[in-house]
Parts: C-alpha cells; structure tokens; sequence
C-alpha cells in the first residue's frame, strides 16, 4: 500500500531586524531622551520665574516640534501623492505613519502642558487659544486616521486621505501663531530665529531634546511605515514576524 511522502515541516523564517540606520536612530533617540531628562531634572539650575516647573520645559517644547513636524511630513508626502508626476503609495504610507507618530506626540504635549499648567494657573485646562486649537489639531488628526481606515480601493483611500490631510494641516499654523494673534495665557517660544531666551546648560539641554525626540520620531515612523507596507502587501505572516521583532525589542 502506498503512502503519502512526509514532508518536513518549513522552519518560519526569524523575525527581520530593523535596518542598521534606523536602529541607531532608535537607540540615540531614547538615549538623548534619558539624558535629556537626567540634565533637565539634576544637573539645570531652576528658573528665576518659574522656579523647579521650568524642568517640564526640557520636554514640552520637543514634543510640540515634533508634532509640527510630523504633520509637515504627513503634509508634504500627501501632498506628493496628489501631484500626479509623484503619485506613489510609498507617499500615502509614509503621510498616514506620521500623522500617527504626531497624533501621539500631540496628545503628550497637551498632557505635559497640563501637567504645567495646574500649579502655574491654577488649572488643569483652560480654553485658552492655544490649548484650544492644539485640542482642535489632535481631533482633525483623529477624524484623519479614521478616514484611512475605512475600507476601499487602496488609489481611492490614499486620495481622500491625502485631501483630509491637507485640510487638517491648515490649523498647524494657526497653532503657532495663536500666542500672537490673539491674547494668551502662554508665554511666548523661548527660542525664535536670532532670539533666545535661554542660556547655557538650559538651553543646551532645550536643544538636547528636540534633537533626540525627532530622532525618535524617525525610528517611530520608520517602524510604522514597514508596518503599513507589509498590510498593503498583505503578507500577513510577515507582518506577524515584523510586529514579534518590535516585541522583542521593546523587552
């Protein structure tokens, strides 16, 4: 009687390693983000005015910048993709990964400003212009994510998310210029072009930490974007070895 030959099972191939660019990346990132926080919490003197609340500053302003940042991306990549010489998904995925890179650094950023705010007005929130239409970005770029996930022909989704993304970003600016156009319980930046209002190890530990933020925002995006490319692939065994590795990175 005759048997069936048994094959031998297929070994799963090992989870891929992230590219040595955006490793390093990841790993200067976090590491300035570290010494960011250890400068900023023990080696800078308090402020004259603010006293030990300017600690939160080393952290505050980054975030914010990397949010515009992200949304410029997210902006510039969209509007790409709608120009027909450049139309390519590689724009579409790259504008969706860092509008969600953005959408987390902006809600730190209204958490940490909070968490200023209370002892320095007396309240966790107020409608102040610019709280209000930093609110009003992270929910335009919520109703943008949300737009990107509904069902449809892949050309169909990135074009409607590409305008949705070119209308969102139209509050970006008006963010930050709200402390100058209208009147604002915000201090104005402490950094603008020829002009600073910080010196010495504070403002080297200010710089410090737009430096390693943005670098993580690079390896977030980065990670996100290998993500987005696997499912529009639709290899879903490698996008379940990609999502191990970032486990096992992450412990």
């Amino acid at each position: 009687m005759l048997t069936a030959e048994r094959r031998p099972p297929v070994a799963a191939a090992p989870p891929r390693r992230s590219p040595p660019l955006l490793a390093l990346a990841g790993a200067l990132g976090i590491g300035g983000v570290l010494a960011d926080v250890v400068l900023g919490l023990w080696v800078t003197p308090p402020d004259v005015y603010m006293h030990n609340l300017v600690r939160l500053l080393y952290i505050h302003p980054p975030m914010a910048f990397v949010s515009f940042l992200a949304y410029g991306v997210s902006f510039l990549s969209s509007l790409g993709y709608l120009w027909p010489r450049t139309r390519s998904l590689v724009l579409d995925r790259l504008a969706g990964a860092s509008a969600e890179v953005g959408v987390v650094f902006t809600a730190l950023t209204l958490v940490t400003g909070s968490i200023w705010g209370r002892p320095t007005w007396g309240a966790w929130w107020v409608w102040d212009p610019l709280l209000t239409t930093t609110a009003l970005l992270l929910v335009l770029y919520l109703g943008y994510l949300a737009i990107r996930a509904v069902p449809g022909d892949p050309e169909v989704r990135a074009r409607r998310s590409a305008i949705a993304a070119l209308i969102a970003f139209i509050d970006v600016p008006v963010v930050y210029f709200s402390v100058q156009w209208w009147t604002s319980l915000h201090q104005r930046p402490s950094l603008t072009a020829g002009k600073t209002y910080v010196h010495g190890s504070m403002l080297y530990t200010l710089l410090l930490g737009f430096v390693a933020f943005a670098l993580v925002y690079v390896w977030l995006v980065g990670h996100r974007y290998r993500l987005a490319r696997l499912v529009d692939e639709g290899d879903e065994q490698a996008l379940r070895r990609e999502l191990e590795a970032r486990r096992r990175e992450g412990l």
